[in-house]
């Protein structure tokens, strides 16, 4: 390998990386799509290593493998955080309620207001509903329980992820 397709490969797997990584971090902030951006990093060096003609059969499995943990990444964190809620008999108005405050706040101010907004969305939600601060309280701690376990799964999802291109890109 010559100098200059050495600097290019480590240029191409340093940027992959460092995205990968920063999708990593974006996925504390609910509204960040960071398994999105992590799949979109190893789409680029997919499609740089198949214009280059270095994808094998198995490295478009491996890429397939992570288009599906992006897939299912995507759609379980809402069905985690809507079951913990749903079990504690939480009408979907609520839910949609807090989603909503928690989306509105980070497109005006900042992910991290969002972030205390959609619970609070909900809290509000539940106690103009219930009219009973407790029942309320207890909704939105549901609400955070499932933020945390899909948290959990989002960031094991993710570290799957990298790892997976770590073993397409340097095995």
């Amino acid at each position: 390998m010559d100098g200059l397709a050495f600097f290019t490969k480590v240029f191409l797997e340093t940027l992959t990386l460092f995205a990968l990584l920063v999708g990593l971090a974006g996925l504390f902030i609910p509204i960040f799509p960071g398994l999105t951006v992590m799949w979109l990093a190893t789409l680029v060096y997919a499609l740089v290593q198949a214009f280059s003609e270095k994808m094998a059969a198995i490295d478009w499995m491996l890429f397939g493998v992570i288009t599906f943990l992006m897939i299912i990444g995507n759609i379980v964190d809402n069905i985690i955080i809507a079951k913990q809620v749903r079990d504690k008999q939480v009408p979907w108005s609520s839910i949609i309620i807090g989603f909503l405050a928690g989306l509105l706040a980070s497109l005006f101010f900042t992910p991290l207001i969002g972030i205390v907004a959609a619970p609070l969305g909900l809290f509000v939600a539940e106690h103009v509903r219930l009219k009973n601060r407790q029942s309320a309280i207890d909704s939105t701690r549901a609400w955070l329980t499932g933020w945390g376990m899909s948290l959990a799964a989002r960031i094991t999802i993710g570290m799957v992820m990298v790892g997976l291109w770590m073993a397409w890109a340097w095995m």
